[in-house]
């Protein structure tokens, strides 16, 4: 069943149920309604024949009472409260005789009273005065107030009807315009599941379908750029390990066939021992770098003092500082700390840093502040910088700058950092080369 008949069929539930609950409550209510605007007539009429009386016959007797009242039509009794009698009744004898046997004319609180299997209505007005005890007791027949009500209530229906049929109507195309961006949306994820991510269209749509169409729409263009990115990889992946591999062939079956000298030969075997190491080196940053991406067991993190990071950064970095001759400045602000990985941190911070010294001229600037809640460590060095087309993939694997080595360096520390709840950006430094902020915030 379809999410528009879905729809369509509770909202016409919930309205049937509503409409019989609200009918139930009308019917019930109408009856005492009806019963008691009935009673209130019938008062204003016997006050009125009581005035009338009055003024045509001065203080009313009996005679006077009963002349007058065979002239209305009207179902009434003229009942002596000190007597308990009727006096006088517009009904039959036999009929004014059984309703006297049937109900208890003394009881006034009783507004309904019965006649073989009808029920009747009634409203008592006491004369004056008072001391007479002359009560006149006005009747309608119950059933004549259920024609009423019963034709109030078929006019109700109809009034439901009309509107429960128009409610329905409109239902129908308020939960039309909900349900197509959802079908459109459907068609867009099919478009997904097949990798057809060019052809995605935007939906028109408003609110959290809106919402949820722009989060498709991102994770399309994240998959997109993730399989862009697992193709890009896999080139580079295997470029980078055929390169060695090559070489490795080459040298080796030079030797194995005997066409190199002594001298040839030995130089063979030190760089195949060079490009073994190359691809050693490679293999473990990829699989480093796969461990880091799908296994988050492999980070222990733990309550870290980032002046002690530092130290270690600046020992590990300074047979290379010495090598190339250039200066390491490093200065921290405070005694900032840091819940993470500390062995994998360093390792994020050794690769920037060695990253900033292989690219500067004279100068690598490293500094770890405190702003506010979060703690911000930027590497900077006076190199020529990252071109700016390179910038949006610095980090992809393999993605390297100019006289970079593996490409998988920098990749590794963006893991690392953003599964250590930091970020990492990358721009033009004040010093003239790049500059590599890293943000995490308490």
């Amino acid at each position: 069943m379809k999410l528009q008949s879905q729809l369509n069929a509770a909202f016409t539930a919930l309205l049937l149920v509503v409409m019989t609950v609200t009918g139930y409550f009308i019917y019930s209510l109408i009856l005492d309604m009806l019963i008691q605007d009935e009673q209130r007539q019938l008062k204003q009429k016997g006050d009125l024949l009581i005035e009338v009386l009055n003024e045509q016959y001065g203080r009313p007797d009996i005679q006077n009472l009963n002349s007058f009242l065979q002239d209305q039509d009207l179902q009434l009794f003229l009942y002596d409260r000190n007597q308990n009698a009727v006096f006088y009744s517009t009904l039959s004898n036999s009929v004014a005789t059984e309703f006297f046997k049937s109900n208890d004319f003394a009881d006034t609180s009783k507004s309904l009273w019965e006649y073989k299997n009808d029920k009747y209505v009634t409203s008592r007005i006491l004369l004056v005065p008072e001391s007479t005890g002359l009560e006149l007791i006005l009747l309608t027949p119950l059933s004549d107030i259920e024609v009423v009500q019963q034709n109030f209530i078929f006019r109700l229906l109809i009034v439901f009807l009309i509107g429960g049929v128009a409610a329905t109507i409109i239902s129908y195309f308020f939960t039309r315009k909900l349900v197509t961006p959802l079908s459109q949306l459907k068609r867009q994820l099919k478009k997904i599941e097949k990798r057809q991510f060019d052809s995605m269209d935007r939906i028109n749509a408003t609110g959290e379908i809106k919402e949820v169409e722009q989060s498709v729409y991102e994770m399309a263009n994240e998959l997109q750029r993730y399989i862009n990115s697992q193709q890009t990889f896999f080139q580079n992946a295997s470029h980078e390990l055929k390169t060695p591999l090559m070489t490795i062939q080459g040298y080796a079956e030079g030797i194995r066939d005997k066409i190199f000298d002594e001298k040839e030969e030995a130089k063979g075997l030190e760089v195949m021992v060079s490009e073994v190491n190359r691809l050693k080196k490679i293999i473990n940053e990829m699989i480093l770098l796969a461990k880091l991406d799908s296994e988050p067991d492999v980070y222990n993190p733990e309550k870290l003092q980032l002046s002690q990071i530092m130290e270690q950064v600046v020992d590990r970095a300074l047979p290379l500082v010495s090598e190339k001759g250039i200066e390491l400045e490093h200065t921290i602000d405070g005694s900032p700390e840091l819940y993470a990985d500390g062995e994998k941190l360093l390792r994020a911070l050794v690769n920037l840093a060695f990253n900033g010294i292989r690219h500067s001229k004279s100068l690598v600037r490293l500094t770890i502040t405190k702003q506010n809640k979060k703690v911000v460590i930027m590497i900077e060095d006076d190199g020529d910088g990252v071109p700016e087309e390179l910038i949006p993939h610095i980090f992809h694997r393999f993605v390297k700058g100019k006289g970079g080595e593996t490409g998988l360096g920098l990749a590794i520390a963006r893991a690392i950092i953003e599964q250590s709840g930091g970020k990492i950006t990358v721009a033009r430094s004040e010093l003239g080369g790049a500059k590599f902020k890293i943000v995490f915030t308490g």
